[in-house]
């Protein structure tokens, strides 16, 4: 028998390994911080759209969802393989969808898994394709001069949560501070355009919003260009949408990959945007 109940903060271990392994990517502990201290963020934020299954055999699935503004919006989602196709994924889906119930849009940073496209679809999202870009950076593409950004700070909330509201129709709120403490933020404030992207350790945008693509494309060349000259680099979540972006790692010879969907309820696809995975 499998038990489907809230979520609590002692099931972020459990979680986090059970994801990994059913995602299956091998992870280091500083990324395993990094996703048990935005989880553990989001059960505290929104704990009614948190919900983990128990059966004899301990964690066998979990599913987090949060609300902000009128989006609902699900993090992660992951069910054992061996209870896969047995109806616990419905329930627990089921579960979360029901917090977001009257939010007008919704989004999920999709894998391509089918019984995953399937639910989703069958939820009445559109699932967009999107491209992830990888390799080394040619560093003869960069451009000689890059857009004057300056270093973010929690002065720019107002700044950032009108972007958000533009691109996505609701702001990210708390989850500004989760994205400050775990990442660099850079802006751009000018006449032409402004916009803000957050960069992880590797310089990759894990997050990058815009009034216009001219904005966007220079806050994602000085994400490309802080990267380090002897490492591969990702662009990723990239939506068809969003061609600017697929310039630029193609300028600096990138390598395109499909890489699971974007499913939106609500909106179309956010445009110049690069959303966060778990955070959207």
């Amino acid at each position: 028998m499998v038990t489907v109940r809230p979520m609590g903060p002692d099931d972020l271990g459990a979680a986090e390994a059970l994801s990994a392994i059913e995602f299956g990517k091998a992870r280091s502990p500083a990324y395993q911080l990094r996703w048990r201290t935005r989880t553990g963020h989001l059960l505290a934020t929104d704990p009614g759209g948190c919900w983990a299954a128990d059966d004899d055999a301990g964690l066998a699935g979990f599913a987090v969802s949060f609300r902000r503004e009128s989006n609902w919006l699900l993090a992660t989602f992951a069910v054992r393989g061996d209870l896969q196709g047995a109806g616990l994924g419905r329930r627990l889906l089921d579960a979360a969808l029901a917090h977001g119930a009257g939010c007008e849009r919704g989004m999920i940073s999709a894998s391509a898994d089918v019984k995953a496209f399937r639910r989703y679809r069958a939820a009445g999202f559109s699932l967009h394709p999107q491209l992830s870009l990888t390799g080394r950076v040619d560093r003869a593409a960069l451009p000689a001069g890059l857009a004057p950004v300056r270093e973010g700070t929690g002065a720019d909330r107002d700044l950032l949560d009108d972007l958000d509201r533009r691109r996505r129709g609701a702001t990210h709120g708390p989850d500004h501070e989760v994205l400050a403490s775990q990442c660099r933020l850079i802006v751009l404030d000018r006449p032409a355009g402004t916009g803000y992207a957050y960069l992880d350790d590797a310089g990759a945008a894990v997050l990058l919003c815009a009034t216009d693509e001219g904005t966007a494309t220079a806050l994602l060349w000085e994400a490309v260009a802080s990267s380090a000259p002897d490492a591969d680099y990702e662009i990723a979540h990239v939506t068809a949408a969003n061609e600017w972006a697929i310039d630029v790692g193609l300028a600096v010879r990138l390598a395109p990959a499909t890489e699971g969907y974007l499913a939106l309820r609500g909106l179309a696809p956010p445009v110049p945007y690069l959303h966060n995975g778990a955070l959207l």
